[in-house]
């Protein structure tokens, strides 16, 4: 692609550099909106953000350190599923089995508000060419191996994704 052929496609490239279900519906809901509009997209998958190339998606919602996360319950009645539930850190850091809970909770929300799965997400951006770039660098530092992703990623140093965003029209930090 070049800058100065004014019919070319615009380009958007993605650092998604954090592995938690929160942050792993950014990269892929851009992406693939992206994709939909015509446009050519990246995105550079680093440190815990690699995980998201993995076959099997096992992220979690991790609500510790976060205290602007409001928890919302997905039954009961209208009045009931609005409330916002203040959650402690303590309560966070403590209680077996919260982030399980806070994961089903989310993902229950998110089915009764009809948005995509992030595994739907990620096979929407592999049918709409999105070029996923694992990080070389930080598969070397947590032993990670060719293998251990989706065939349809491809694998690149920090190099390989700027030589992509160089050209980009927007570039974020997801």
């Amino acid at each position: 692609m070049s800058k100065s052929d004014p019919n070319a496609p615009k380009r958007l490239a993605l650092i998604a550099s954090k592995g938690t279900l929160d942050w792993a519906y950014p990269p892929f809901i851009l992406a693939s909106a992206g994709a939909a509009m015509g446009w050519e997209v990246g995105i550079f998958f680093t440190f815990f953000g690699l995980t998201l190339l993995k076959p099997k998606l096992s992220a979690q919602v991790s609500a510790l350190g976060n205290p602007a996360m409001p928890m919302k319950m997905p039954f009961g009645p209208e009045g009931f599923q609005n409330i916002n539930w203040p959650m402690p850190n303590i309560l966070m850091a403590n209680v077996p089995g919260f982030e399980t809970l806070a994961t089903g909770l989310m993902k229950q929300t998110f089915k009764n508000k009809g948005v995509a799965t992030v595994e739907e997400l990620r096979d929407m951006c592999v049918e709409l060419d999105v070029r996923m770039i694992g990080c070389q660098m930080t598969m070397d530092v947590f032993g990670f191996k060719r293998e251990d992703f989706i065939p349809e990623s491809e694998i690149g140093g920090a190099a390989t994704f700027l030589e992509y965003a160089a050209d980009a029209d927007v570039q974020l930090f997801v």
